[in-house]
Parts: structure tokens; C-alpha cells; sequence
């Protein structure tokens, strides 16, 4: 990349804004709410993102857990979806490099779908995103399908509140299996539809793109994830029909899905916990590699409001660097950004030593 536009992309980064957190923060602060301690916050956390915030006071209910209800109709559609994606696996020695390369770059705007779309811009509101920018986002987030951005933001804010309990869509207490793709195959807990249904939703209920994609979530993601990924290297370049579906489609598709499930599992229990010992979620660079950058997961749930979900800016974050060349473009503004001050306040206080300075 020519070195005038490196520096005006860095430039730009300059441009965020620095919050400062509370003192005495982070998930084990004696259980005082947002809104108790909101005069702790800079000015730039908005009171809107309570909901993102981890609640320590919220505890499981006691008793045994309800009985699994197994999702047989999910069970069986992935199954078929990793057996065509295994196949494929066989197939890429004789795809056209074409296709080879058309499915990386698909699953790269699809993981940005997840990344800068889904989780960094909706669910957390790091940053902000003009109209094509947010057009780019929610067709990439269509093309990835892990349920539609209100679902998603849904599911993740509850995620952060009441992080490793039941009425944690993802709870990685429950194991390996249950983080990674178990809760796509089972009933909800209870716990789960009852605390998400009280989140506030309010901004994405009024972002028309957000609900104009829940509306047409079913044709959209047949088109984009489906039908387009098999079709262009069949139909553009003389691909095998095979090739397509089971490279292209199947495993490109399988690659994302797990890509971002590891985010769920492998670093909530594996790596470093640099930034608060006392959550179950982790630093976790290989986790980073194929989520283009969210595997620093004990910073960002430390400060999950901070637009890179990283202290180390482009550092195996390419997400960060795709926002940033987005505000060096004027498409992207308003980028948060947790103060150097606070991120060493916050190892000095709760960090399990492994920090070192980059």
C-alpha cells in the first residue's frame, strides 16, 4: 500500500475519542449497577451502552438446569453442512485459482459482516457509519449468516451482561462443545429469552437497514450466502457445478461459522488473562487469525466498548485496519478508544501478569 495513503489512514486514527474508565470498574466491582456509577465514566460512554456492561448482580436461579431440547432440524442441516464442507476440503486441489480466491475474499467481507458490522458497530456502538459504509456492512453480515444483526446484537449484548451464566446464549461453563455450535442445537435456557427480551433494542428497532434485513433475512441470505457463492465461479470462470457448491458455498461458509465460534469457546478457555483474571474470557492470537481480530477477548470484555476490541490497534486486527481506512475515506467517525492510563489501571488492579507492553 503506497505510504501516503498508510498515513493518512493513520492520521486518522488519531481522530478517536479516549474514554477513561471508572477506577474502580470491571466485572467484579461489588455488584454496583451502570447507573449508579455512570458519573465514573468519561463523557463519551453513553448511557446507552448499559446493556453491553457486564452485571455482576445477576445470579442463576437455583435448582437443576431445565432438560436439553435438541433441535433436530439445526442438528441435521449442519451436519450436512461440514460432511459438503469436508468434501470440499478434497475439491481444492482441482478448483481454478479463481475460486480458490473468490471464496477467501468472500469470507473475508463475510467475517467483516460479523466483525466491524454485527458486533463492533451495532451490538457495541464503537464507532459510527455513514450510509454506505452501513450498506456495505449489512449485505457482508447477510453473506456470513449467523442470524440477522438484530438477532446477533441481541444475543451478544446478553452475552456481556450476564457473561458465564444461564441467560448467556453461549455460556462457555457449559463446555467446549456447548460455546462452540452446542447452543445453535438446542432450545434456548429460559434464562436466555427472558433477560435478552428486556435488553434495550431501541437503536437498532430504529436503524430502517437493520430491520428492512430482518424483514427480507430469509431470500437475502438464500441469495448471498447460497445461491451467488455457487453460481459466479460456475457460471464467470467455467467452475465444476461441485466445485462451486462444496468449495465456494459449503466450506467457504463452514470456515466463517467457525471462525467466529471460536471466539465463543476456544477463547473463553484458552490463553492469557492479562487485563481481569477474574472473567473467563481470554487473549487468544490464533483465535485472532481467523476472526480478523477478535481474539483479544479478555481486553474487549474488559472494555467492550472500545471500537478495536484490542489495546494493539492493526496488530492480527485486520477489522481495526478496515475501520480505520473506512475513516480515513469519511465513511466511519466517532471511534472510542479506551485511555493507555486506564488499560494499566485495569492490569495493575486485576491483570494475572502475563501483560506485556506492545
Amino acid at each position: 500500500m503506497p505510504a501516503h495513503i498508510l498515513q493518512e489512514i493513520s492520521s486518522s486514527y488519531s481522530t478517536t475519542t479516549t474514554i477513561t474508565t471508572p477506577p474502580a470498574g470491571g466485572q467484579q466491582n461489588g455488584g454496583e449497577r451502570f447507573e449508579k456509577n455512570s458519573h465514573h465514566w468519561g463523557a463519551e460512554v453513553r448511557p446507552e451502552i448499559k446493556d453491553d456492561l457486564y452485571d455482576p448482580t445477576y445470579q442463576d436461579a437455583e435448582g437443576p438446569p431445565p432438560k436439553l431440547e435438541y433441535v433436530w432440524r439445526n442438528i441435521i442441516l449442519m451436519a450436512l453442512l461440514h460432511v459438503g464442507a469436508l468434501y470440499g476440503i478434497t475439491l481444492v486441489p482441482s478448483c481454478k485459482f479463481y475460486t480458490c480466491l473468490f471464496a477467501y475474499l468472500y469470507y473475508l467481507i463475510s467475517a467483516l459482516g460479523i466483525t466491524a458490522g454485527a458486533h463492533r458497530l451495532w451490538s457495541h456502538r464503537t464507532y459510527k457509519a455513514r450510509l454506505p459504509l452501513r450498506l456495505f456492512l449489512i449485505i457482508a453480515n447477510t453473506m456470513a449468516f449467523q442470524n440477522d444483526v438484530y438477532e446477533w446484537a441481541r444475543d451478544h449484548r446478553a452475552h456481556h451482561k450476564f457473561s458465564e451464566t444461564h441467560a448467556d446464549p453461549h455460556n462457555s461453563r457449559r463446555g467446549f462443545f456447548f460455546s462452540h455450535v452446542g447452543w445453535l442445537l438446542v432450545r434456548k435456557h429460559p434464562a436466555v429469552k427472558e433477560k435478552g427480551g428486556k435488553l434495550d433494542m431501541s437503536d437498532l428497532k430504529a436503524e430502517k437497514l437493520v430491520m428492512f434485513q430482518r424483514k427480507y433475512y430469509k431470500p437475502g441470505l438464500l441469495l448471498m450466502c447460497f445461491i451467488l457463492p455457487t453460481l459466479v465461479p460456475w457460471y464467470c470462470w467455467g467452475e465444476t457445478f461441485l466445485n462451486s457448491l462444496c468449495v465456494s458455498t459449503f466450506l467457504r461458509y463452514a470456515v466463517v461459522l467457525n471462525a467466529t465460534w471460536l471466539v465463543n469457546s476456544a477463547a473463553h478457555l484458552y490463553g492469557y488473562r492479562p487485563y481481569d483474571k477474574n472473567i473467563s474470557s481470554r487473549e487468544n492470537i490464533l483465535v485472532s487469525m481467523g476472526a480478523v481480530g477478535e481474539g483479544f477477548h479478555n481486553y474487549h470484555h474488559s472494555f467492550p466498548f472500545d471500537y478495536s476490541a484490542s489495546e494493539y490497534r492493526w496488530h492480527i486486527n485486520f477489522t481495526t485496519f478496515f475501520i480505520d481506512c473506512m475513516a480515513a475515506l469519511g465513511l466511519a467517525y466517532d471511534r472510542k478508544k479506551v485511555s493507555k492510563a486506564a488499560v494499566l489501571a485495569r492490569i495493575k488492579r486485576t491483570g494475572d501478569g502475563s501483560y506485556k507492553s506492545g
